[in-house]
């Protein structure tokens, strides 16, 4: 019964690839179609560069954000710009120059804070340090998201390279400008290496030229389509289309190898690249399901980083397959002669070699593995962590430098904003000196502050009021001496408002960038386990419906997370800090990459093992898998590490190294002890069939 099932799927696939072969024009022309449609909107979607954009819109700081929109004019400020050896006086008339800028709300100093005519003597000198320090002005700036690009522009333009801006405006701002350019750049370095890759590990000048034309469309494809998302993430626009190019490049190479095999038994071409698609269907599908469903397992993040990124990779690899089904054996069968007229030797040595000495090592390796296991999973639950963007340029960067010109002059600082139901002055009033009791908080500007509990508003001109006061809210704009984020700060925000929540049960709202980093470390900490298991169980039910096996999938799923956890406890041992959601991505990112590798090797190992031994079956499966894995696995390798290296930008830098250094782990783990845990528990992953037996003892 089995037998027949079996005939009847294979009848079946034969007639679905026989009416894909047998219509080549109408396949290459809807591919074309769809190439220059995608090639033309992917023009047309925007990328958004600012982390807080993607908390959950129910998290406390978007929704202040959002009720602030409403209320004010002026949002948070998101800039502060310094302004080196100025009077007071000049430091206005920067002040006010540079809130004629397009696109500035808001611009506060020292002269909203204080009566700047008085003696700056009798005033607290804590409150004027806040704003002006040893003849340095620290300016806060409100500046519209609508307009941002060219307005940190405008205003560097007017500060000059002297003076230093910073903030979470100029941060998007830079990684906006610096991802643009460092794309292409990775892009480009990444086709010529993939191509060397390609190059040494197949038999032909024009195979490698072949597989990145066929891939380029399925890209390009992908890339264009996400236009149906409106607005994409940096990440994704940064990483997508490189992370889509490595983790589908075997599908084509393996339908490609097929259908040389199946040459020589089969003269008829057509009908051999059908044989070769039914004998690589299985194969691939696998491997493309569990890969899409190791970056589907990011959707379930609030983060909503996670869910773009999860989509479109989950989307690039769906059109790949769809793409090596349909569109390359079409561009095969015209392409094959050209295929076959540069033809060269192979580059690279045999590995039959290689497979007796991982044979002789595999055991004490196994042994290491074990050790390893235990220790790795904990290091690799006990990083310190970054969660938002404001150490995302380092030190060597422009931004990065001014950061830290400013913190070395003014400390590390922060704004928030909070906004209390517009009732009582008197509350507000005893509100504000217990916040101000607060060791981190400087200064307060507010009604009952800037103006007094007695003056009504009715004495104030509007500009004045429009600053502090609303229709339904009061807001106080709070000065800190903390960064935008760590522990501290955490506590702080929680402290504001613990204190703020005892004098109004509802309706007030905090916000700023150190408040959004607080929701943003509480949304993806609460990310990072639920998107674990269930990548986990997902792939682990995809293989186990594959593989009609128990304990395969458990070693194939045991191994490539233990990889997992020694690319995460790496930073652990080195004394590093990463950032949180790179930490998060990755996860799903390398379980769905490189877990390929290893249902390739145990499918080889059970085919090898039909006609062999245990011993015989290791040592030929090494050596024909190889060069297949180690092409995957170099190019993604390759792409990790280019964009580690190349981009500014913390975050993408910092996954690119993750992705490098996690493939060589999944590589070793793959190639060294996948095959000594293969042999231990051959009898349990090995279906006893006659001819099996009969070579038992061989």
């Amino acid at each position: 019964m089995k037998h027949i099932n079996n005939e009847m799927r294979i009848d079946i696939m034969k007639k679905i690839y026989n009416q894909i072969i047998n219509h080549p024009k109408i396949i290459l022309i809807i591919f074309s179609i769809l190439f220059i449609i995608c090639l033309i909107s992917r023009q047309f979607i925007t990328v958004n560069y600012d982390m807080n954009d993607y908390l959950p819109p129910d998290s406390s700081s978007t929704t202040a954000i959002d009720i602030m929109k409403k209320e004010y004019d002026g949002g948070i400020p998101n800039a502060r710009v310094m302004l080196e050896n100025v009077s007071i006086p000049e430091a206005l008339n920067y002040k006010n120059i540079i809130k004629s800028v397009d696109g500035v709300s808001n611009v506060t100093w020292l002269d909203d804070v204080i009566d700047i005519t008085e003696p700056l003597e009798t005033i607290d000198s804590k409150t004027i340090e806040t704003y002006y320090k040893d003849n340095n002005a620290l300016l806060s700036i409100t500046i519209e998201e609508d307009k941002n690009i060219q307005a940190v522009e405008d205003i560097q333009e007017i500060i000059g390279d002297k003076n230093s801006m910073m903030g979470s405006a100029v941060s998007t701002v830079a990684a906006t400008t610096s991802t643009v350019s460092e794309i292409g750049k990775i892009v480009i370095i990444a086709i010529i290496l993939v191509l060397l890759i390609l190059i040494l590990t197949t038999t032909s000048w024009a195979e490698p030229f072949i597989v990145l034309l066929g891939l380029g469309v399925a890209v390009i494809i992908n890339a264009g389509s996400n236009l149906i998302f409106g607005e994409i993430s940096f990440v994704t626009n940064a990483a997508g289309s490189i992370l889509q190019l490595a983790v589908s490049l075997d599908y084509s190479v393996f339908l490609i190898h097929r259908f040389e095999e199946c040459r020589k038994k089969e003269k008829n071409v057509k009908n051999a690249m059908v044989n070769a698609l039914c004998m690589s269907t299985t194969s691939i599908l696998s491997s493309g399901l569990t890969t899409v469903i190791g970056f589907l397992a990011l959707c379930l993040m609030r983060f909503q980083i996670g869910p773009d990124l999860g989509l479109a990779l989950a989307k690039g690899v769906l059109i790949s397959l769809i793409t090596v089904f349909t569109f390359m054996p079409v561009f095969i069968l015209y392409t094959y002669k050209w295929i076959d007229k540069t033809t060269h030797r192979s580059f690279m040595p045999s590995f039959n070699g290689f497979g007796k000495i991982v044979f002789r090592t595999m055991f004490p390796l196994l042994c290491a593995f074990v050790i390893l296991i235990i220790p790795c999973y904990l290091a690799s639950n006990a990083n310190d962590f970054y969660y938002g963007s404001s150490h995302i340029f380092g030190p060597d960067t422009k931004l990065g430098s001014n950061i830290k010109k400013i913190d070395s002059i003014f400390g590390e600082n922060d704004t928030y904003v909070l906004l209390i139901p517009k009732e009582s002055t008197a509350t507000q009033k005893d509100l504000s000196n217990e916040l101000k009791n607060l060791p981190q908080v400087t200064n307060i500007m507010s009604y009952v502050d800037t103006v007094g509990v007695e003056i009504p508003e009715s004495y104030l001109d509007s500009e004045t009021i429009s600053k502090l006061n609303s229709d339904n809210y009061t807001r106080m704009i709070i000065s800190v001496e903390t960064d935008y984020e760590g522990e501290k700060t955490f506590k702080l925000v929680k402290n504001i408002r613990d204190i703020t929540e005892k004098y109004y049960k509802k309706d007030w709202y905090l916000a700023g960038e150190g408040v959004s980093t607080y929701d943003l470390m509480d949304t993806v900490t609460s990310d990072m386990k639920k998107v674990n298991l269930l990548a986990i169980g997902a792939v682990f039910l995809v293989l186990l419906l594959t593989t009609k096996s128990i304990i395969l999938p458990i070693i194939l799923v045991l191994a490539i997370e233990t990889a997992i956890w020694i690319n995460l406890s790496i930073p652990y041992f080195t004394n590093s800090t990463i950032f949180y959601i790179a930490y998060l991505i990755i996860s799903s990112i390398q379980l769905g990459a490189t877990v390929d590798y290893a249902i390739l090797f145990s499918d080889r190992y059970k085919e090898k093992r039909i006609t062999n031994n245990k011993k015989q079956a290791i040592i030929s499966t090494i050596s024909s898998v190889t060069v297949s894995i180690l092409t995957s696995g170099g190019v993604l390798t390759i792409v990790g590490f280019l964009l580690g290296n190349i981009s500014t930008h913390g975050l993408l830098s910092q996954l690119g190294f993750f992705l490098g250094k996690g493939t060589v782990c999944s590589l070793i783990i793959v190639l060294f002890v996948l095959p000594a845990l293969l042999y231990i528990f051959d009898g349990l992953v090995i279906k006893k069939h006659k001819e099996v037996l009969q070579n038992e003892n061989i």
